[in-house]
């Protein structure tokens, strides 16, 4: 047993700094499969029939020891907009996921931000799009706006391909313990289900970089 595996079993022995992680967005844009690609994403869950919500305890070795994101996983239950403060709660960190295949999934993360401040004022927030291993892209790094508006953290992901899979977890860990060096050791993802080419990536970042030098569109609705 090692990486992640093996810092969950040494976890339970050990008193681990621990974060609630609500991970929200549309139906389908693979927040579930972000979740399993981490090594001990199927080792331990629970599901908290009350309120619709899967938690896995996904657990990443540092070189300041391991820690432990509690990630409420809101896949299936996007509609039932009255539960949601429930597992909102004491949340300490989140990511709202969108699908850059789907542009109607983009301009509905305002309202998933909005969920989460009304609840969790003030707290590390990370928006990731994921499925940039599609080559028929339809939310551009262009529009892509919204993380520079509110002062979030934004990374292209894909999920299945594990491009950037760490990256919204190491950036939320480095806010939350307030250790800009911390950096996770070893293999936490399951091998890749899919290969990105190597071109796609280097278009993504290129684009990506030229975004961020780029104005602001007054306009919300830069789609």
């Amino acid at each position: 047993m090692e990486g992640a595996a093996a810092a969950a079993v040494a976890a339970q022995s050990v008193c681990v700094p621990e974060f609630k992680l609500v991970l929200v967005g549309d139906g389908g844009v693979g927040k579930t499969t972000l979740v399993r690609r981490h090594l001990t994403g199927e080792f331990e869950k629970k599901y908290l029939p009350t309120l619709g919500v899967e938690v896995h305890p996904l657990y990443f070795q540092t070189n300041f020891g391991p820690l432990k994101f509690n990630v409420w996983d809101t896949a299936g239950q996007e509609k039932f907009g009255g539960l949601r403060d429930g597992y909102y709660i004491k949340g300490e960190c989140a990511i709202i996921m969108f699908d850059v295949t789907s542009r109607i999934t983009y301009k509905n993360v305002p309202n998933w931000h909005r969920d989460v401040t009304r609840v969790c004022d003030n707290i590390p927030i990370v928006l990731v799009g994921n499925k940039v291993d599609v080559k028929e892209r339809q939310v551009k790094a262009k529009n892509i706006q919204f993380h520079r508006k509110r002062n979030l953290q934004y990374y292209d992901i894909s999920a299945r391909s594990n491009y950037n899979f760490e990256k919204p977890f190491l950036w939320l860990a480095r806010r939350l313990t307030n250790q800009p060096s911390l950096g996770f050791v070893g293999q936490h993802a399951k091998a890749p289900e899919i290969e990105i080419s190597a071109q796609l990536i280097q278009e993504a970042e290129a684009e990506l970089q030229q975004a961020a030098n780029a104005a602001i569109d007054d306009d919300d609705d830069t789609l």
